[in-house]
């Protein structure tokens, strides 16, 4: 029998699902699970790809959000499970440098951006694998999205939804000033991204990877990171490929 380690955000619709799973199905210790539900939305299944490298994780949506969830039900869940389609993704390193000269270091499962911090516009300059590409953006921001995360943040700012096996990521500006048309690039999986921040005591920007911030940058690195893969499990017919699919014609 599939061992299963049940998780929960702290809403009461998510906890009363979690007492109601846990009475039927018992509780594995997450050290010796096969699986681990996430009840909630995707800011909880991110906080669970997380905690467990490499585990899969099967997602049910007791939140407000759930493009990385599946439909909440409490019949039959270990055939549900053993039937799953699986998704892997690789997440994004961010590596920010500070003012003090500290560097911060987070993953992203789906995007890194960076925002200004103060009433100004931001100036950034990009460059991709050490070459420089934009001399200088103004603009409220840009942010570098995984397949996984193009339907969230980067398409609410005007991104491509990326399909998943496309091995590819999308760099987008948020709110573009000068160059005024300009709305991003659709970069190979394998480059390494580089934003420096121009005039950064004027225009100071902060830099957030999956909603862990770094209140001031002074430059920020972001790459693919291969040898983590995060699995998503989707139930059969329901996967991601198919989600990106119908978000393109809603």
């Amino acid at each position: 029998m599939t061992a299963i380690h049940f998780t929960a955000s702290d809403t009461d619709i998510a906890l009363s699902a979690l007492g109601r799973l846990m009475d039927r199905y018992g509780q594995a210790p997450v050290a010796r699970a096969d699986v681990v539900v996430a009840l909630g939305g995707d800011g909880q299944m991110l906080s669970v790809l997380r905690q467990n490298l490499g585990r899969p994780v099967y997602g049910m949506n007791r939140g407000t959000v759930g493009f990385l969830m599946n439909d909440y039900a409490e019949d039959n869940l270990p055939a549900r499970i053993a039937g799953a389609e699986v998704t892997v993704i690789n997440p994004l390193s961010m590596v920010a440098g500070a003012p003090d000269g500290a560097e911060h270091r987070a993953l992203a499962i789906n995007e890194v951006s960076l925002l200004r911090a103060g009433p100004q516009a931001a100036k950034l300059q990009i460059s991709v694998d050490g070459r420089v590409r934009m001399e200088e953006l103004v603009a409220d921001g840009a942010l570098l999205s995984t397949p996984a995360g193009s339907t969230a943040y980067n398409y609410s700012a005007g991104g491509p939804i990326l399909p998943l096996g496309s091995d590819v990521l999308a760099l987008t500006a948020i709110a573009p000033f000068r160059p005024r048309r300009w709305r991003g690039a659709i970069l190979p999986k394998s480059g390494v991204v580089r934003f420096d921040v121009l005039d950064p005591r004027k225009r100071p920007v902060m830099a957030d990877a999956d909603s862990r911030q770094v209140e001031r940058v002074l430059w920020v690195e972001i790459r693919s990171e291969p040898r983590i893969a995060h699995r998503i499990l989707f139930d059969k017919g329901h996967g991601m490929e198919e989600r990106l699919m119908r978000e393109q014609f809603v």
